[in-house]
Parts: C-alpha cells; sequence; structure tokens
C-alpha cells in the first residue's frame, strides 16, 4: 500500500506544481509538475494491473480449489475455494 500513497502523493504534488507553474508562468515549475504527476499516474497504473492480474489469478485457483472440493467431497478445499475466489474479486476491485 506504500507505493500507492507515494504513487497518489506524486501525482497531487505533481498537479498542484503543473497549476503553480502555469499561474504564475514559470514554465520549468510547470513542465516538472506535469513530468511529475505523469510518472506518478504510470506506476499508479502498473500496480492497479499487477494486482489485477493477481485477482484473476486467485479466482482461477479458487475455482480448482472449489470443483477438486466439491467434486471429491473435501468440504476444508472447497471452502478454501471460496476464500481464493473472494479474495481474487477483492483484488480484482481495488
Amino acid at each position: 500500500m506504500t507505493d500507492r500513497l507515494s504513487n497518489t502523493y506524486n501525482s497531487t504534488m505533481g498537479s498542484a506544481k503543473q497549476t503553480v507553474g502555469n499561474t504564475v508562468g514559470n514554465e520549468q515549475l510547470a513542465s516538472s509538475g506535469a513530468q511529475q504527476k505523469t510518472q506518478a499516474d504510470a506506476k499508479q497504473a502498473a500496480e492497479t494491473a499487477q494486482t489485477h492480474a493477481s485477482g484473476v489469478g486467485n479466482n482461477i485457483k479458487g475455482a480448482a480449489k472449489k470443483a477438486v472440493g466439491g467434486a471429491t467431497g473435501d468440504h476444508s478445499m472447497e471452502a478454501r475455494g471460496h476464500a481464493d475466489s473472494a479474495q481474487g474479486d477483492i483484488q480484482r476491485n481495488v
């Protein structure tokens, strides 16, 4: 979660620098702010994609455990499958 907070901070600060730079006519500050915001937004998008991919993996793992647990009567495995699927759903919706 630390990376997400850092990305949000850097995006916000970059946006503020860009706005201030544009307001006072300081092109270097505006450009620096725009670059900081763009980099932070790109990192945030990568973090989100990675979390989403992990969620899909957990959904697949959960579906397999539910199927095997249901077919073999292993209620514990079936329950772990439901837990994995729920974790995957949460990760995909972050």
